[in-house]
């Protein structure tokens, strides 16, 4: 009886504050939004703070315009373990979201809230569970609640995780670490940590949090002229770049390679190993890749090939003359799912890919090939023939190596020195650091391209310093003989 008791005057004490937040203004019309609650549902949450908990998400919800193209709402709980409870792209009803929260069953172990950061950023975040691809520019937040001290590193993760443009919300209930919550928290800190003194108490941040929802639309209702995205911030915003770009004086555009003429051609490994969702952070990174080229017909070309037990090109480097064509296509290739035939794929490279008749510019030209071998494993085939023949064709050759990437065959596909074109990902989610790496490489103002000038041998321009160049090795030549003639008549004397 004395149990039933509780039960009832938590029932009671819960359903005020969850109508306040239901009822607490209009409801938020943020523009598209990609949210995501992580849940600690370890064994230091009772089984009435949990219900609190399970209150507060189902409140919050109701204050959310939520809809396939407003606010996507994902819920993962976590403790020993990780849990999608359900996807961005599960629900577009509040209905079928919070029938979902009041089903959870909580895990009820230790506390991995590193682990579930992790999880977020590599799976929750992924277009294939239903995040929007980034260059719709789509704020992407994570809230996580956690009333402990987490058993593994956050910290790491967490910067991982803000590097990628997620906005993380850290809460504290009752015995929570603070020193865990700021190194998790994006910066202010005073806006992204919140520490409450128990579990009935949530609710203060649920109100704080719907009001910095409401001023979201910001972005949405100025021309902000952010060429990658812009963040709203109270009653101002600012304008983000991706990972490995510097925003620019304007602080509106981001660095990009400049004056530079490339020939790139991207070999991608899609074997069964690397798993679908994996595949989608691939295509991501090579699109974080293409945003720091300068693509155009005159500028960067970029071809893409994908390989499995066979080669297929999914576009040639002469079709798509801007960025935002080639990512458009990168993001509409289809994972192949089979084998691992890197020598397979070297050899369609050499062959085909940087022929002039897909679009590679002729030798002549002087413009520089560049191939990049993106892998996840050992190949099934031997690659020592072709890779050695792609260097001796003058391409200057790139090998990423992820996961169980064997190093011996990463450098065997890469040029010298192999120590500036080899890079490794222990994951999937942590490649993004490459990205700075393989700028300073492939960016001709930095890297092996630099100074190169595309002009054709036979322009007017061209022939006249060429001209002036052997007029002036003529002359030297003449001079000298005359200096060598006189010091040989002094020496006869």
């Amino acid at each position: 009886m004395r149990g039933l008791l509780c039960w009832l005057v938590l029932l009671f004490l819960l359903q005020p504050w969850e109508s306040q937040l239901q009822l607490a203004g209009p409801r938020c019309h943020t523009g598209p939004l990609d949210l995501v609650f992580v849940i600690d549902s370890s064994r230091s949450v009772r089984p009435f703070e949990f219900e609190t908990m399970r209150q507060f998400l189902v409140g919050l919800l109701r204050g959310l315009n939520v809809g396939p193209n407003a606010t996507r709402v994902g819920v993962i709980q976590y403790s020993s373990q990780v849990q999608s409870v359900f996807p961005l792209r599960a629900f577009s009803r509040r209905e079928d979201m919070e029938r979902a929260i009041r089903d959870l069953v909580p895990l009820a172990q230790g506390t991995m809230t590193g682990l579930a950061i992790q999880y977020a950023m590599n799976v929750a975040f992924s277009v294939a569970e239903g995040a929007r691809p980034p260059e719709e520019r789509v704020p992407r937040v994570a809230v996580i609640v956690t009333d402990g001290r987490p058993q593994d590193r956050v910290a790491e993760v967490a910067a991982q995780a803000r590097a990628r443009g997620i906005e993380i919300y850290a809460v504290g209930v009752q015995r929570a670490d603070v020193g865990s919550l700021r190194a998790m928290a994006s910066p202010p800190l005073d806006e992204h940590v919140f520490l409450v003194e128990s579990f009935d108490l949530i609710q203060e941040f649920g109100l704080q949090f719907q009001s910095r929802l409401c001023v979201r639309d910001l972005c949405n209702g100025v021309d902000h002229g952010c060429e990658f995205q812009c963040v709203s911030e109270g009653l101002s915003y600012r304008c983000l770049c991706p990972e490995g770009r510097q925003l620019q004086a304007d602080g509106k555009s981001c660095d990009r390679c400049r004056e530079g003429h490339v020939d790139l051609v991207l070999l991608v490994d899609g074997s069964k190993s690397v798993r679908p969702q994996n595949f989608e952070l691939v295509k991501r990174f090579v699109n974080q890749i293409v945003d720091f080229l300068d693509v155009s017909p005159e500028g960067t070309r970029v071809g893409l090939v994908q390989f499995s037990s066979r080669v297929r090109t999914e576009f040639p480097l002469g079709r798509y003359g801007t960025a935002a064509e080639v990512k458009q296509a990168v993001l509409a290739v289809e994972y192949m799912e089979r084998g691992t035939m890197t020598g397979l794929a070297l050899r369609h490279m050499v062959e085909h890919s940087f022929s002039e008749a897909q679009g590679a510019r002729p030798r002549a030209l002087n413009v520089p090939r560049v191939g990049l071998v993106f892998t996840d494993g050992r190949s099934q085939d031997d690659i020592s023939v072709w890779a050695a023949r792609a260097k001796e064709e003058g391409i200057a050759m790139y090998a990423v190596g992820v996961g169980k990437a064997v190093e011996a065959e990463l450098r065997e596909i890469a040029s010298e020195p192999a120590e500036l074109h080899v890079s490794y990902a222990p994951d999937f989610g942590t490649m993004t650091h490459l990205l700075r790496n393989l700028r300073s490489s492939i960016c001709p103002e930095e890297g092996i391209s630099a100074g190169t000038e595309l002009r054709s041998p036979c322009e007017c321009e061209s022939l006249v310093e060429f001209q002036g160049r052997t007029l002036g090795a003529l002359e030297s030549l003449t001079l000298n003989h005359i200096l060598w003639g006189w010091w040989r008549g002094l020496e006869g004397k």
